[in-house]
């Protein structure tokens, strides 16, 4: 596709990205790519990321409730009962995705 103007978007199949509600803003509705043709979540980064600002995630204390400590010597023995694994990825899948060490 080719964006010309925030909001105006040239594309042969469906329109899939449009105005925010805040000012400045466009959506996608479906799932983004950087470096990969492949996306399979929302947004996939082949590749570094800079961020330069925050992170956000819901994983912050403020959204969570019931907080206590653990008895680690139990948490130490459900460790030991995982398990763990090595893998190698397959070719196909490490071509596509830009990973050199498989």
């Amino acid at each position: 596709f080719q964006a010309s103007n925030p909001g105006q978007f040239e594309n042969d199949s469906d329109v899939l990205w449009q105005r925010g509600h805040i000012p400045e803003t466009i959506t996608y509705h479906g799932r983004v790519g950087i470096n990969t043709d492949a996306p399979d979540e929302a947004l996939v980064v082949c590749g570094n990321a800079k961020v330069m600002g925050r992170v956000m995630h819901p994983s912050d204390s403020r959204a969570k409730q019931n907080i206590r400590e653990v008895d680690t010597n139990e948490q130490l023995r459900r460790i030991t009962q995982m398990r763990l694994v090595e893998y190698d990825y397959k070719p196909e899948f490490a071509s596509v995705m830009g990973i050199k060490n498989t």
